[in-house]
């Protein structure tokens, strides 16, 4: 070993130390931006003249507290979603949330690339992992991870967290975290809008017709889930996470 090499143990308790260290800051975040963040984003009339008295600036404010909450996974995500159509119209307000929320899947895709399923377990129990472990030995699993994605209602910082501890190329996770999102966040921002234009029997609508198909999707996800899972007990094959058979091995988790 060259003199400047870190040693295995040593590598082991530098990955120790920055986990750590991860896990504070996330703490503090979530204590100290991530609840004043979402009351803010929950108040859309406060929202949209704090958006309009900054302008452009305003809408880079917006797209950063959108990546923060697709990072800090307990952030929930619809009160940004619906503030965007609120402030910025169904249109802009779509346009800038997909914008940050592919961001924001790209910088935890390569964070767990970078720390593996330590980073994954702050936020998500061993057993919200296995519960979509199923993917990893599916056929087509590009495909399905797409559809799942895009099904309103279901859970889609697990599966922005989980694509990172799979070999799924960076160019398809890209093009699943952009377009997945598209439905639940136009049903949102579709929403916020009318009820900037004070059209809240259309966001009544809007909402219940979303909270419907939510349902939909979560009953979707779970059949399929189940579906999978007894597919793979049957077959008892599994597949690696990783091609090179590294530490993001399901049979870790």
């Amino acid at each position: 070993m060259k003199k400047n090499e870190l040693s295995p143990s040593q590598q082991k308790l530098l990955g120790l130390t920055a986990i750590g260290i991860a896990v504070v800051v996330f703490a503090l975040l979530i204590w100290l931006v991530g609840v004043p963040l979402v009351r803010f984003a929950s108040q859309p009339e406060r929202f949209r003249d704090w958006v309009n008295s900054h302008g452009f600036s305003g809408r880079i404010a917006y797209m950063g507290m959108v990546i923060l909450q697709v990072i800090v996974a307990v952030i929930p995500g619809e009160p940004f979603e619906i503030a965007a159509g609120y402030a910025f119209g169904a249109v802009e307000g779509t346009l800038l949330c997909l914008a940050a929320s592919a961001m924001g899947s790209i910088c935890v895709f390569l964070l767990v690339r970078r720390f593996g399923p330590r980073l994954v377990e702050v936020f998500f129990s061993k057993d919200k992992l296995r519960s979509v472990r199923f993917l990893q030995a599916t056929p087509r699993r590009d495909l399905i991870f797409l559809i799942i994605f895009m099904l309103p209602g279901t859970p889609k910082d697990l599966l922005c967290y989980f694509a990172g501890l799979t070999n799924i190329r960076f160019p398809v996770w890209l093009m699943i975290c952009s377009l997945g999102r598209i439905p639940s966040i136009v049903t949102s921002t579709m929403g916020g809008d009318a009820l900037g234009s004070k059209n809240y029997w259309g966001a009544i609508l809007i909402f219940a017709v979303t909270l419907i198909v939510s349902a939909g999707g979560m009953l979707i996800y779970d059949r399929l889930r189940a579906r999978r899972e007894r597919e793979k007990d049957k077959s008892d094959t599994a597949q690696p996470f990783l091609s090179d058979g590294s530490q993001n091995d399901p049979s870790s988790i």
